[in-house]
């Protein structure tokens, strides 16, 4: 029976990535041709199909590159040249797509950044993103100005949906200025000597430390993800694709516009996610596919029973992150026909994908095509945080069902290559080599997971600084650093906490304080200085910091503390609207019952 069984497993499989590779196969790294040329080419087969729509308009593959040619013209006419780079801080909308897509066409890159940052976290991804030119609609621009004292150098912003009043020397609107442009194609002769090692995007992650990394996505790469899911979600021109993840972010930017733009179907596209209205706009807008993060998922299943959540055309969700404890619920209860599940970085080169479903798996590698697939799993040193080295000072592959670090061979191909971030010394820190042979050069995940005898492979944590909350990942290095210069606090020892019905981890500060802490003046200070994510939910006070030999700040035993009250005195949890208080035994026990949301 095992035997049929993985034989059936090895045929979905085979399956899944055979549609795969159709896709991408075709990509090599010094051809010519590139993103652009994948989308004119859907543009062209497609013309008159809704290629995009949003809470506000909808356009045809014809209108939307109409409407990416102009933001390419208008680019080339601001004297911007091939390898250039504009940074793009937008809400889901239309343009968002059309904008980036456009500057492609001539050769300029686009630094997609992410909307929830301000100040100095903010003015440090415009520095690195190397842009002269900024380009936000009317939600973002005030927060660009507001981290302009945090920028080396001037910036010209361009505003979509711009007052004329609120114009003044280096911010001009940019509605009049992208019309007036030309819907012609540019001359493709202006990308001329490109291929596709060249930037395409700047996609920003917060790694395992420090402020987010600018990480490099060449058009190799954004070509991967839009032909993958292409091909695996075997989406055609009559599906429609449901996306409420941010664009600024690989899966919803681009995972999550692949299956639709490369095939002739439509992007369904949301400002935001919103639990209470996912299910009835799904149904309304005859969406046939989602993307999803797992904890969206979450979300869903914590809401109450809504009358459109099964009342859809959905046959397939894609996605990652979604757990093992949530997925039977979230799959039964909304009556989710199939889920494809993957796993993949932002900047990395290892992607696995579940092709038959497996609840709690991230992928599978049957044993025959170990050899072809782009993953191993090596022994960790939990303490070092490095891998386990022996005598001959090779590393050692982790034996099924124990946990090793996931890692994966740089070659000089689409599938093996590493193109790492703007910053060349982070790019090195990421490189693990003499691995299996002295010379060899593997890409350092960053995350720990295990395999079975099946081949299915299981996320476990991630190692180092950073925690996943609310669908970010959140760098307890950068968290520390704004809080130390919070009024009245002397340390802050920032780490993640379990909290049950939750995915990822809470953030919890344990902070040294000079003065007596304000709560007050606490809250004030973190709602100014750090995105809704990176809030901590817990703060509890500590009289030092203990620290190891190498001054790093021992979290392991506030961890185990966890948060509750009786075991960990002066405790504080945030609420949204209050501030932060006192947290009592009732008020703890309402957190873990599901009463009060953090």
């Amino acid at each position: 029976m095992g035997l049929v069984a993985n034989i059936r497993r090895d045929i979905r499989f085979a399956s899944g990535l055979g549609r795969l590779l159709k896709r991408i196969k075709p990509i090599e790294l010094d051809s010519p041709v590139l993103l652009p040329d994948d989308f004119e080419e859907a543009v062209d087969k497609f013309a008159d199909n809704v290629a995009i729509e949003d809470e506000h308009r909808s356009l045809t593959y014809r209108d939307l590159d109409g409407m990416a040619n102009r933001y390419g013209h208008w680019a080339k006419g601001r004297g911007l040249r091939r390898g250039d780079c504009i940074a793009l801080m937008m809400t889901n909308r239309v343009e968002y797509i059309a904008a980036w897509m456009g500057f492609s066409k001539v050769g300029i890159a686009t630094a997609l950044i992410n909307t929830n940052l301000t100040g100095q976290a903010l003015g440090h991804c415009l520095t690195i993103s190397g842009a002269f030119q900024v380009v936000a609609d009317e939600d973002c621009w005030r927060a660009v100005e507001d981290a302009r004292p945090f920028v080396n150098r001037n910036l010209m912003l361009w505003v979509l949906g711009l007052k004329e009043a609120d114009e003044a020397s280096e911010r001009r609107g940019l509605d009049k200025a992208v019309r007036g442009g030309s819907s012609v194609r540019p001359a493709k002769s202006g990308r001329d000597g490109m291929t596709n090692r060249d930037t395409a995007l700047f996609i920003y992650t917060s790694g395992t430390t420090g402020l987010p990394k600018a990480a490099r996505i060449p058009h190799s790469r954004a070509r991967t993800y839009m032909r993958a899911f292409a091909g695996c979600t075997g989406s055609t021109e009559t599906d429609r694709i449901f996306n409420c993840l941010p664009l600024y972010h690989s899966t919803g930017g681009l995972v999550g516009i692949g299956p639709a733009l490369l095939n002739g179907g439509r992007v369904v596209l949301r400002k935001k996610f919103s639990a209470s209205s996912f299910w009835p706009d799904v149904k309304s807008s005859g969406a046939t596919m989602f993307v999803y993060i797992g904890e969206l998922c979450r979300y869903l299943v914590n809401c109450p029973p809504n009358e459109a959540e099964r009342d859809h055309k959905l046959k397939l969700v894609f996605g990652n992150g979604l757990r093992a404890d949530v997925w039977p619920e979230f799959q039964k209860r909304f009556a989710i026909p199939r889920v494809l599940e993957f796993y993949g970085s932002t900047e990395g080169n290892v992607s696995l994908f579940n092709f038959d479903g497996k609840q709690g798996a991230i992928g599978r590698v049957p044993k025959l095509l170990k050899s072809q697939i782009n993953i191993r799993l090596v022994e960790f040193d939990l303490d070092t945080e490095q891998p386990v080295r022996g005598s001959d000072g090779l590393c050692r592959p982790a034996p099924l069902g124990t946990v090793g670090e996931a890692i994966g061979l740089i070659g000089q191909d689409v599938r093996h290559d590493f193109s790492g971030y703007a910053d060349k010394a982070a790019s090195e820190k990421k490189i693990l080599t003499d691995v299996f042979k002295k010379g060899d050069r593997w890409f350092r995940t960053g995350d720990l997971m295990r395999q079975d005898a099946e081949g299915y492979f299981y996320f476990v944590d991630r190692i180092g600084d950073t925690f996943r909350w609310k669908g970010e990942n959140v760098s307890t290095i950068e968290v520390e650093q704004r809080l130390a210069e919070a009024p009245g606090v002397s340390e802050a020892i920032v780490y993640g906490v379990p909290v049950v019905g939750y995915e990822g981890k809470a953030g919890m500060a344990a902070l040294v304080m000079d003065d007596k802490f304000d709560p007050a003046a606490f809250s004030a200070y973190v709602d100014a200085q750090l995105p809704h994510y990176a809030r901590p939910a817990f703060v509890r006070l500590i009289k030092n910091a203990d620290t190891t030999g190498t001054f790093k700040y021992r979290r392991v035993d506030l961890v185990a503390d966890g948060f509750q009250p009786g075991k960990v005195e002066q405790l504080y949890v945030r609420h949204a609207e209050k501030g932060y208080a006192k947290l009592t035994q009732a008020a703890h026990k309402a957190i873990l019952t599901g009463e009060t949301r953090l």
